[in-house]
């Protein structure tokens, strides 16, 4: 049974890069030969040292791509591994503990499609800026704490988009999610992934980040509902356009998205939302009301506790805002 290890790099240099693979190296209990590390450059300068690479216990190979984004770099990593299981990890981020592997190795011994584990957030105290860890028991949204059979993900051809390049690590994870079958998708609530800390990420050091990335989420539901329709699983395309019109509405509501600064990020998020929703609308109203009761009080309650204040205006009259009329 082998593991190879995905990982794009971009502009990460050897220093960055170093800590990821020192963890993979202390790893105990295993044979490195069954342990692989692919790293592809996305089309970039800064080129990692052969030497540096060969001083490694494991075998790493080095692809250099074109320029075409993460998500095309993540496929070339998939399009280059022929071990059994594999697992992306971000170049800048390491596994936690010197066991996490081995821990690997017994679950895919027993089997399993699609494995998502907990993972630690790293960040900052604001005032000391000692290191703080948040455990994500159970996130979509990132690849961090994710494998795969590598096998499977080739028989459903599950590939990354690479029309997207901010939150298609959505995309391609809940695509695997929903295609595995329930008997082989894992859980692990035992964190074995960092995501580390760096005061170059953008995502976590922007407060503007969602305000000015929503869009990209509606860009990577509508791939993912336009790939449920092409795969016939018309009642998860109607499942996940419910969710994302209940998201956008109670988003709206946010204290942040009310602000008169803000308002360019509002107008040009709800133009992509209209064009979205052009294109939906009939799933929407497909919906049983029961179904869209359990969607909308699951992520009311969610946008309460992120700070949501009271609706001013019913769904119904906002959607009216977007539906499509005629002449």
């Amino acid at each position: 049974m082998r593991i190879d290890i995905l990982v794009p790099q971009y502009r990460e240099d050897e220093s960055v890069i170093r800590p990821l693979l020192d963890s993979i190296a202390t790893q105990q209990n295993i044979d490195f030969d069954n342990v692989g590390v692919i790293i592809a450059n996305d089309g970039t300068d800064v080129l990692l040292d052969e030497a540096f690479l060969a001083s490694y216990p494991y075998k790493i190979t080095y692809l250099k791509c074109e320029h075409n984004g993460v998500s095309a770099t993540r496929n070339a990593c998939l399009d280059a591994s022929k071990a059994d299981y594999v697992m992306f990890c971000d170049a800048d981020d390491m596994f936690y503990h010197n066991v996490a592997l081995w821990f690997l190795f017994r679950e895919m011994e027993i089997g399993f499609d699609t494995l998502m584990s907990a993972f630690f957030e790293e960040g900052r105290h604001p005032e000391t800026r000692e290191p703080l860890y948040i455990v994500h028991q159970t996130d979509s949204t990132f690849v961090h704490g994710k494998v795969h059979r590598r096998k499977f993900l080739v028989e459903n051809n599950l590939r990354f988009n690479p029309s997207l390049t901010i939150h298609e690590d959505s995309y391609f994870n809940i695509l695997c999610q929903q295609i595995a079958h329930p008997d082989r998708a894992k859980y692990c609530n035992q964190p074995f992934y960092i995501w580390r800390w760096r005061d170059e990420s953008v995502c976590r050091h922007d407060p503007k980040y969602i305000l000015k990335t929503y869009r990209n989420m509606l860009d990577s539901n509508d791939a993912l509902i336009s790939e449920f329709y092409k795969r016939g699983m018309k009642d998860k395309a109607r499942e996940f356009v419910t969710m994302m019109v209940y998201d956008t509405y109670y988003l709206f509501n946010k204290p942040e998205w009310k602000e008169q600064e803000n308002q360019e990020y509002r107008y040009l998020t709800e133009e992509r939302f209209r064009d979205y929703y052009y294109r939906f609308n009939s799933l929407w109203d497909e919906t049983p009301k029961e179904v869209k009761m359990v969607i909308s009080n699951g992520i009311r309650q969610r946008s309460i506790q992120e700070g949501m204040e009271m609706e001013t205006i019913t769904l119904d009259d906002w959607l009216s805002r977007f539906t499509p009329t005629l002449g």
